[in-house]
C-alpha cells in the first residue's frame, strides 16, 4: 500500500477518535464522522489499486494547501530548483506548484520544476555521464532543500529530491555513503549559488507567486541582475 493511502487511513482513524471524544460536547451526530471515515477509506482503497497513489497525493496536497506556510514553502522550494538550473545552464521548461497541476500535466508527485534533460538522458542511455553534467544535476536536485533551509531555517520538503538523486547515483555505481556525502556537498553548493544571487531569487519567488510564465520568470531573474549590476 502506498504512503499516501496509509496517510489517508491515519486521517480516518484520527477523525473517528476525535469525534468520539468531542462529539458529545458539540452535539455531533456519529453518522457524520462515520460517513467521512468510510469515504476516506474508500478513496484510499481505490487510489491504491487504481490510481497508483496519485489520487491520495492530490487529496493530501489539497488539504495541506489550506496552510499559507505550506504554500509559501512550495514556492520557495521550487524557486530554488528553478534559479539554480537557470544559473547552471539547464533550460527550465515549466513548473507546477500542486499535485493537481502536476497530474493535469501528466507529471508524477506533487509538482515541481521540469527541465530540458535530453542531454542527461542521452548520456545515461550510454551508461555514463560526464562529471560536469553530474555536478550540475546534483546541485539542481538539492537546490529546493537549500532554498527552504535558507528561508525557513530548515527544510520540510525534499524527500523526493533525495530519493531521485540517490537512485541516479546508485545506477551510476556510487555507494550509499557516497550518495549521502554528495547530498550534503551539493546542498552546500546550491546554498552558495542562491546566496550569491539572492536578489534574483527574491525576484523569481515574486514571479512564481504570481504564476508567471517561464519566460517571465527568466526576465525577472535578468532584471534583478541588471539592477544589481547598476548599483554596483
Amino acid at each position: 500500500m502506498s504512503q499516501t493511502a496509509l496517510n489517508l487511513i491515519a486521517i480516518s482513524i484520527f477523525l473517528m477518535t476525535m469525534s468520539s471524544l468531542l462529539g458529545p460536547f458539540v452535539n455531533l451526530s456519529p453518522t457524520i464522522p462515520a460517513i467521512a471515515t468510510f469515504t476516506i477509506l474508500g478513496i484510499a482503497t481505490f487510489d491504491s489499486f487504481s490510481l497508483q497513489g496519485k489520487g491520495g497525493t492530490i487529496l493530501l496536497d489539497l488539504i495541506a494547501r489550506f496552510s499559507p506556510q505550506y504554500r509559501d514553502r512550495i514556492i520557495h522550494h521550487e524557486a530554488g530548483h528553478f534559479l539554480v538550473a537557470h544559473l547552471l545552464g539547464i533550460p527550465v521548461t515549466g513548473y507546477t506548484l500542486s499535485a493537481w497541476e502536476a497530474w493535469r500535466k501528466g507529471q508524477p508527485g506533487q509538482g515541481g520544476v521540469t527541465f530540458d534533460d535530453r542531454e542527461l538522458l542521452a548520456e545515461l542511455a550510454q551508461g555514463q555521464i560526464s562529471p560536469q553534467m553530474l555536478e550540475r544535476y546534483c546541485t539542481i536536485c538539492m537546490a529546493g532543500i537549500a532554498a527552504e533551509t535558507l528561508v525557513f531555517e530548515g527544510a520540510e520538503g525534499g524527500n523526493d529530491d533525495k530519493n531521485k538523486l540517490a537512485a541516479m547515483l546508485k545506477v551510476l555505481g556510487f555507494s550509499e555513503s557516497v550518495c549521502q556525502q554528495k547530498q550534503r556537498f551539493h546542498t552546500l553548493q546550491a546554498k552558495n549559488l542562491l546566496q550569491e544571487n539572492w536578489s534574483s531569487y527574491e525576484a523569481l519567488v515574486q514571479a512564481i507567486q504570481q504564476k508567471a510564465s517561464v519566460t517571465d520568470c527568466q526576465e525577472a531573474i535578468a532584471n534583478a541582475k541588471s539592477v544589481l549590476g547598476a548599483r554596483v
